[in-house]
């Protein structure tokens, strides 16, 4: 066996035909422990069958020692059955089965041409069908074919290509088989049209965004409350706050729990307030992390005279004197040119082919169903050379969603955007105002005072790192200029152990993180 020397590593002799099937029985069970973990119905049913498999192998060959450990494996999963609840992706199951052949072909093509290409080694130069057959059968298994080499290095590698190609037969189709499912959003309209309803009057300011068409719902059972939510990576990846009566966030959280446990899917919060935070760790004993801060203005009190706003003062000022000026009207008054420009100005000006946002962005620019979004413009000899869109938060309130500028405008024309549009916010009936978000602003503020530890400093200098690629300085930095009050962004997680997990699915739901298409082996995109 080319694994013999996993004999001189686990207990017990793996000899013959059973070595192979033990060891490739050992590798699908790690796969499963994750998801036996998990309490998935389909890896139950794996895990039977396997170890079903393993008392008769053991059987046959005898050893009885481990004949009776797999018998032992068995009848415990058979008692416990009722436990292994968590549904299995209903799209996943044929898509396994069309990938596991298609990886088949592709292993014995591949095994066929290292073959041919060692053929010079091989005693009686290169097989016939029968003794390639065998040889490849054997050798995606693990064990020694009919074929004989007359040196050490192309069997070694022969033997390395063939078991690499029979492990990813079949432990590829086993985890797509076993994930997780990632179902489509589902949201109809009369649940949008509830949801519109909750937004009017219990509101986050990050509520609006919950609109987005790429998220589904669970509802409270009073229907007074609902979580919008996405799953990714197996993370069932809530955002903001709860939609509706605080009273009724606990039966809405409940609802969210339940779903999330009957699929097995790990339930997470991103974004969402120091309020909410509390009555999500309370009603669930998970953790929270702090993220950041969201910078909010309140209109009634902003000026552009002081100190402390000098350089926005000088900012804008110099952008007016450059010939540019700015228009602020709802999206229900937005003219047509206007809009079909700014759609493709939208696409054009964008800094990666990707489209970024999940928790604080609504995926929609002047569309017709978000009539009381406004829409700031700002043009220079007529021609639209920056655009702002802000959804609405509440009644009296609007949120930063698109902040979008053609590369060769000038500096400070987001400045002067803003600055009109807080100035405009009377005739808006808007007294609140949410710009972006400041990732880990407190400690990118306490990092660089006099006094700060040696870890908060260590800690800003990554996060200064990073700001090469993610942008979080800049956008504290910004965001500063208008002097906000800061209000704090959690992420709220079961346990310590899942936190790279969460992280890894915020970062791909925003994403920061994009991952290579399925689509070829019928996957989603």
């Amino acid at each position: 066996m080319r694994l013999h020397g996993v004999t001189e590593i686990l207990p017990g002799a793996l000899t013959d035909a059973a070595a192979a099937a033990t060891v490739v029985s050992g590798v699908f069970l790690i796969l499963l422990g994750h998801s036996l973990k998990r309490r998935k119905r389909r890896a139950w049913r794996a895990a039977v069958v396997l170890l079903g498999l393993s008392v008769v192998l053991h059987v046959v060959k005898p050893e009885p020692v481990a004949a009776l450990v797999a018998a032992a494996g068995v009848v415990l999963l058979v008692r416990h059955r009722a436990e292994f609840r968590a549904l299995g992706d209903p799209t996943t199951r044929w898509r396994a089965v069309r990938l596991f052949f298609i990886l088949l072909v592709v292993s014995i093509a591949s095994g066929t041409l290292v073959i041919w290409l060692n053929r010079r080694d091989i005693v009686g130069g290169f097989p016939g069908l029968g003794d390639l057959s065998r040889e490849l059968a054997y050798g995606l298994v693990g064990a020694n074919g009919p074929l004989v080499f007359e040196r050490d290095r192309p069997l070694d590698v022969v033997g390395s290509l063939l078991l690499g190609l029979g492990l990813m037969t079949l432990l590829t189709p086993a985890y797509l088989a076993l994930r997780s499912p990632e179902p489509l959003p589902r949201v109809t309209e009369s649940e949008e049209q509830r949801l519109r309803e909750l937004l009017t009057r219990h509101s986050d300011s990050l509520a609006y965004f919950n609109t987005r068409r790429d998220k589904s719902l669970v509802w409270s059972a009073s229907g007074k409350s609902a979580i919008a939510y996405r799953v990714v990576s197996g993370v069932m990846l809530a955002s903001g706050d709860p939609i509706g009566d605080p009273e009724a966030w606990p039966g809405a959280i409940s609802a969210f729990l339940d779903e999330a446990q009957e699929h097995a899917w790990t339930p997470a919060v991103l974004g969402c307030s120091e309020y909410a935070g509390t009555v999500w760790v309370r009603e669930t004993g998970f953790a929270a992390l702090e993220l950041g801060d969201e910078a909010v203005v309140d209109t009634t009190e902003f000026t552009l005279q002081g100190r402390p706003m000098r350089n926005v003062r000088q900012m804008v000022g110099r952008v007016a004197r450059a010939g540019y000026s700015v228009e602020v009207d709802r999206v229900r008054d937005v003219d047509p040119s206007v809009r079909a420009t700014a759609l493709a100005d939208a696409a054009a000006w964008r800094s990666s082919d990707t489209e970024r946002g999940f928790s604080m962005a609504l995926g929609r620019l002047l569309d017709e169903s978000d009539p009381d979004c406004v829409f700031v413009a700002a043009r220079q000899d007529g021609a639209v050379r920056a655009f702002l869109q802000f959804v609405p938060w509440g009644t009296d309130g609007m949120s930063l969603d698109v902040m979008r500028r053609d590369s060769t405008a000038d500096g400070g024309v987001n400045e002067l955007m803003i600055t009109e549009a807080l100035q405009a916010a009377k005739d808006l009936g808007v007294r609140r105002v949410s710009l972006n978000f400041a990732a880990f602003r407190s400690t990118l503020e306490r990092g660089e005072k006099l006094g700060a530890g040696p870890v908060l400093r260590l800690w800003r200098r990554v996060l200064l790192f990073a700001s090469r690629w993610l942008q979080i300085e800049s956008l504290y930095r910004f965001n500063a200029k208008f002097q906000p009050a800061w209000q704090p962004r959690f992420l709220v997680y079961p346990a310590a152990g899942d936190l790279p997990r969460v992280g890894f699915a915020a970062l791909e739901a925003e994403a920061f993180l994009t991952w290579p298409s399925l689509r070829w082996f019928g996957g989603h995109a």
